[in-house]
């Protein structure tokens, strides 16, 4: 049976987890029913490259079918359907999309993506739910989610064994729940067993489908992403387009061009990464003129230049001095901090 036909049920859950996530689903899921006509949609940030068993593991824990979505597979009940690596979970109705879309929040899969499309698809039948997990993403998908009228869950921060996405989706979004695992599943049982009057919506903004349409057919430029807010002061870190600055109720985002989207946290944390790969890419040209500095003395002295032999190991330490600065900067902790 198409989980579609059951329109008046809050039946679409959607979960997004980073850092902690495994223990936590796992704990999630052993509390949640085997059969309760509701579908599970599950976006864990992974390594791109790595060998999931997410499936096997989650699978001990339910009685529910638990796989990796497939691209175009129809939406079943009592299903759990994860992201698969490297790849985006998104919904359309009645059917699954897995995408190879930009990156969002420097991951893919990306919750955001997943969220934002189940809000598009299936507005308030959505019970949107953030866990534990470094940085935000997720924040911005759940106040789509609400924006639909759908419901948006977030576990306690005191219990999360990383709080960053769940402090960060309290503070920007009007969550109807904060509470444990305990909690959460229990207001999941509620809400998808009660019988509720859902609201009528009213078209999606064309803002929504733009960058709905950016994850599923990656093409930024064609769905008009920079017509969504203003040129901001920035450039991308992944490919170096301009970023537009997009804004949603308390909420600032960036995407570029190409679609590649961030949060003011994750593209501080990009930059960072990018400033730290060029100044090790400094360091180490430096250091190859030391070398080559060095040799070429090595050579003048062999040949019997002893000028220019002293001269070229002159010019190697003072090289070297003014290369130290450089590598404690690399070194330096509180510079790369994240604060």
């Amino acid at each position: 049976m198409d989980t579609v036909v059951n329109t008046n049920m809050r039946n679409i859950v959607v979960i997004g987890a980073s850092a902690g996530g495994i223990e936590t689903l796992r704990a999630l899921f052993s509390r949640l029913p085997a059969v309760s006509g509701a579908s599970y949609f599950v976006v864990q940030h992974m390594a791109p490259h790595y060998a999931s068993e997410m499936d096997r593991i989650l699978q001990k824990t339910t009685a529910m079918q638990v796989a990796f979505a497939r691209d175009g597979q129809r939406i079943m009940p009592d299903t759990v359907y994860l992201a698969p690596p490297d790849r985006h979970l998104a919904l359309e109705a009645g059917h699954i999309r897995v995408t190879r879309g930009p990156r969002e929040c420097r991951a893919r899969p990306a919750v955001d993506v997943l969220f934002r499309s189940a809000a598009l698809a299936f507005g308030p039948r959505v019970i949107g739910i953030v866990l534990t997990g470094a940085l935000d993403d997720g924040t911005a998908g759940l106040w789509q989610i609400k924006d639909r009228k759908g419901l948006a869950f977030v576990q306690d921060p005191e219990e999360a064994l990383y709080n960053s996405m769940p402090e960060s989706a309290i503070e920007h979004v009007d969550v109807d729940c904060i509470g444990t695992i305990d909690s959460l599943a229990a207001e999941v049982v509620r809400h998808i067993a009660e019988a509720e009057v859902l609201p009528v919506l009213d078209a999606p903004r064309p803002e929504q489908l733009a960058e709905n349409a950016i994850a599923l057919e990656g093409n930024g430029m064609q769905a008009g992403i920079m017509n969504l807010g203003h040129s901001s002061k920035y450039t991308c870190p992944e490919c170096h387009g301009v970023l537009a600055q997009i804004q949603e109720g308390s909420l600032v985002r960036f995407r570029c061009h190409t679609g590649h989207a961030y949060s003011p946290l994750s593209l501080q944390a990009e930059v960072i990464t990018a400033i730290d790969e060029s100044l090790w890419n400094t360091l180490r040209a430096i250091e190859e003129r030391i070398l080559l500095l060095r040799q070429r003395a090595n050579m003048a002295g062999a040949g019997g230049d002893l000028d220019e032999a002293s001269q070229l190991r002159a010019k190697a330490d003072m090289v070297e001095e003014r290369c130290q600065p450089l590598r404690e900067l690399v070194l330096d902790s509180d510079f790369f901090s994240a604060d």
